[in-house]
């Protein structure tokens, strides 16, 4: 099969293009990737051809997508999520989403227990803790790195923008890589896309409010 790879609830613009089958993982055939946290709109379709381009393949040749659901920041996850229901909805194809932070784990394969810590601006971290198998046991949350440090957690290293930003304050070993790579985004859906399940709603993990709200009523204006 083969599967479209989409993640932007990162500052990484992620595109990728990769062959799935049953009795081998999954194998990455082109990618594109940019680290541009105000560059998610312009960049992922532009980075989705390329790859294809890259691959030998078309939109007509994709069997189904992946994209990262977040957590991340309210502008550019949005991006992601658009663009693959669009496309979805365009090639009649399943769009799987998937929690970003369990792609990071995978791609980190550490084999102990993990910290994904990803940059949720305001100093704070989107956050989930992962066993030693990759298992995710808490999270995901959004937290100040000095709140989650006195959680006491129970993991050997840290992975994601995050846990870079604040190493001082976590106090954890930091490993990479830190944002989803195409390869993990579709590891993580993998049985479900070979099961032809059908795939979750396209519901973003914003985990907070954005910056900018509508006015709840209008002012009323008092004459003298």
């Amino acid at each position: 099969m083969l599967v479209l790879a989409i993640d932007t609830a990162t500052p990484a613009v992620t595109a990728g293009v990769v062959d799935l089958t049953a009795d081998s993982p999954p194998r990455l055939l082109a990618q594109r990737v940019t680290l541009d946290a105000k560059a998610h709109g312009e960049l992922l379709t532009p980075h989705l051809t390329d790859a294809l381009a890259e691959a030998g393949r078309t939109f007509a040749d994709v069997d189904a997508i992946v994209v990262g659901a977040g957590p991340g920041p309210f502008t550019g996850l949005r991006v992601g999520l658009v663009t693959a229901a669009a496309l979805g909805q365009a090639l009649g194809k399943p769009v799987y989403p998937v929690p970003t932070p369990d792609a990071v784990a995978l791609a980190a394969a550490t084999g102990e227990p993990l910290l994904v810590a990803t940059d949720a601006r305001r100093r704070e971290v989107y956050w989930a803790v992962y066993d030693a198998a990759g298992v995710r046991v808490d999270g995901p949350g959004v937290d100040r790195p000095a709140d989650l440090a006195e959680r006491g957690l129970d993991v050997r290293a840290a992975v994601g923008e995050g846990a870079v930003l604040y190493a001082d304050v976590l106090g954890f070993p930091v490993v990479g890589p830190h944002h989803p790579t195409p390869v993990a985004l579709v590891a993580v859906a993998a049985a479900d896309v070979l099961a032809g399940a059908e795939p979750g709603p396209l519901t973003p993990l914003y985990l907070r409010r954005p910056d900018a709200v509508e006015p709840v009523g209008r002012k009323r204006v008092t004459r003298a």
